[in-house]
This record gives structure tokens, C-alpha cells and sequence, in this order.
């Protein structure tokens, strides 16, 4: 099988279909790009490599469950894989608590910590939900953008290298689908406070 003449969904029907050396080559082909934006954003090797593997595991899952919609967006759909698995690892070591080792240690100031009310959760949680629905109602380019920028994190920069544009083209999109944003708040009446 000749690999550079195959494009990335052809070597993904193969592998559904039971080809495992077209999986083998559809990983070569990217794992250099997707480890380095990996590694140029965690800056640690070995956590790189976790990520990696990690993500390569989520891709050969949905391809494997058939739950991958074919959009001749491979590459763009693994980074995007990558970049949450890598907000999720530092979303977890922040939620970790780290002690300071002293005698005067107390078990409630641990508990009684700086956590936000059930009451304000629920609200907060509620305005998150509603804006994440209007979300949805943006166009699918203005919507990849805000959601890679705002719930993954992803620099600009990063956004035009994954979406294929320049960084000029994603701030547009983004502006834009913040302007939509702001209107679709008002006519759904949505309460942001």
C-alpha cells in the first residue's frame, strides 16, 4: 500500500475496515506535528508523550466505535483531541490541593477553603450552560474558533495553525461570532450575571 498516495480518510476507511497498517500510516504521517504542538505547549517531554499516547488512544476508540464524521478535517480533529486531553491533565492538577507542611495544620481549613457556595455553583453552572447552547447556533466556523479560544484555551496562533487560515482570519471569526453571541443573548434573554 502506498501511504502518500492515500489522504487521511482514505487510510481511515481502510483501518474501520480491518487494514491496521493503514492506521500505522496515518499516525506516521502526523505524529511529528501533533507531538510538537503537544510538547510546545506542556514543555515536558515526558508529559508529552503521555498526551500523545493518550490521544492516539482516543482516535483508534472513535474509529473503532464508528463514531468519527468523515470532514476532511483528520488533523484538525486530532489536535483538537490533543488540546483537551491536555487541558483535562491541568484541569486535574489544579484541582489537586497542595499542602504546606507545618504543625499548625488544620483539617478545616482545607475544607472550609475558598469553594465557591452550592448556590453559586448552580447559578454559575446555569449561565455557562445557557451560553453554551446559544454557542451552538453560531456558524460552524465562528463556533470552532470561540470554543477552541474560550473552553480549550488554544492561542490564536494555534487556532489558525489547526483551522488552516491566518491568525487575521481567526480574530475575525472571532469578533464575529462574539458580536452574534451578544445578540443571540439578548433575543433568547438570556440573564448573564
Amino acid at each position: 500500500m502506498k501511504s502518500i498516495a492515500l489522504t487521511d480518510n482514505e487510510l481511515i476507511t481502510r483501518y474501520v475496515d480491518g487494514d491496521e497498517v493503514a492506521l500505522k500510516h496515518l499516525i506516521t504521517r502526523h505524529q511529528k506535528k501533533v507531538f510538537s504542538y503537544i510538547l510546545m505547549s506542556v514543555k515536558n517531554r515526558e508529559l508529552a508523550e503521555d498526551i500523545f499516547q493518550d490521544t492516539f488512544i482516543k482516535v483508534i476508540n472513535t474509529l473503532k466505535s464508528d463514531n468519527y464524521k468523515e470532514e476532511g478535517k483528520f488533523l484538525q480533529w486530532v489536535m483538537r483531541i490533543a488540546n483537551n486531553l491536555k487541558i483535562d491533565y491541568y484541569r486535574k492538577v489544579q484541582r489537586m490541593p497542595t499542602f504546606e507542611s507545618n504543625t499548625d495544620f488544620n483539617i478545616f481549613d482545607v475544607l472550609n477553603g475558598t469553594d465557591p457556595s452550592i448556590e453559586q455553583k448552580i447559578i454559575t453552572e446555569q449561565i455557562y450552560g445557557d451560553v453554551k447552547n446559544l454557542v451552538q447556533y453560531l456558524p460552524n466556523e465562528q463556533r470552532e474558533v470561540l470554543e477552541m479560544r474560550i473552553y480549550d484555551d488554544v492561542s490564536f496562533k494555534d487556532i489558525a495553525e489547526i483551522t488552516g487560515v491566518s491568525i487575521n482570519t481567526a480574530l475575525g471569526r472571532m469578533r464575529y461570532a462574539l458580536i452574534n453571541l451578544r445578540k443571540l443573548i439578548k433575543e433568547k434573554n438570556v440573564i448573564i450575571s
